[in-house]
């Protein structure tokens, strides 16, 4: 049975503000280590950043259509994420797919699929972050679902989940922990600024991190 079903929960502007001040590192860390994405899927350019609500869809391995049927009705800021079985062998999406994309004001793509015309695709600076670069084509014949929770990466996401992504990964925020999680993360920034300072002012690492009493309990000898 086909759904296409728009998303159930949008978090709000300010949840997604709140969470884009911060990058998916001190996301992941900030809200106890959880939610990172696989480390294979990355952006085709080192500059690409997204963050917005994810518009989850599951497409067959080497097939887009449903692909095509999220970018219809995805919202402006909307992430499209894909979920297709981590089949590489495929270029799934490229740069006429791009151009629809940005004629419409969404936000990125993440896919555990492959992408083609990357040259382009850094031209265009829309935001794509794949598994792999393929120049395979792709059939459009498997109507499944969208806005369903799909895994990708490793990772569960929901619909309405807020997704951050930048040149060093992925990470998936539970929209009804938006909030806390950017006050985790201001906290976390806020130490490792005073953890900079302190390097500066000529305090040492193991200083700094406390390491002293671990290091003893580890038995290290410093020899020489």
């Amino acid at each position: 049975m086909t759904h296409i079903k728009k998303m159930p929960i949008r978090p709000s502007a300010a949840e997604v503000e709140a969470v884009a001040k911060f990058s998916p590192a001190t996301i992941h860390e900030a809200q106890g280590r959880r939610g990172a994405l696989s480390s294979r899927i990355k952006p085709v350019d080192y500059r690409m950043k997204l963050c917005g609500p994810a518009f989850t869809v599951r497409c067959a391995p080497r097939d887009n259509i449903m692909l095509q049927l999220a970018i219809n009705y995805a919202q402006p800021g909307d992430i499209i994420v894909v979920s297709a079985g981590e089949y590489e062998e495929a270029g799934s999406f490229g740069d006429v797919l791009a151009n629809a994309c940005l004629a419409k004001g969404i936000g990125g793509l993440v896919t555990d699929s492959g992408v083609r015309d990357t040259m382009q695709l850094r031209e265009l600076g829309f935001p794509v972050f794949s598994l792999s670069v393929c120049i395979k084509g792709t059939v459009k014949e498997t109507l499944t679902a969208t806005n369903d929770a799909i895994i990708i990466g490793g990772e569960v996401v929901h619909p309405g989940d807020i997704i951050v992504g930048d040149a060093d990964g992925l990470v998936v925020v539970r929209r009804e922990e938006a909030f806390e999680v950017a006050k985790l993360s201001q906290a976390r920034e806020d130490a490792e600024a005073e953890y900079i300072a302190a390097y500066k002012a000529g305090k040492s690492v193991i200083e700094v991190s406390n390491l002293e009493p671990v290091l003893k309990a580890k038995g290290l000898l410093v020899e020489g």
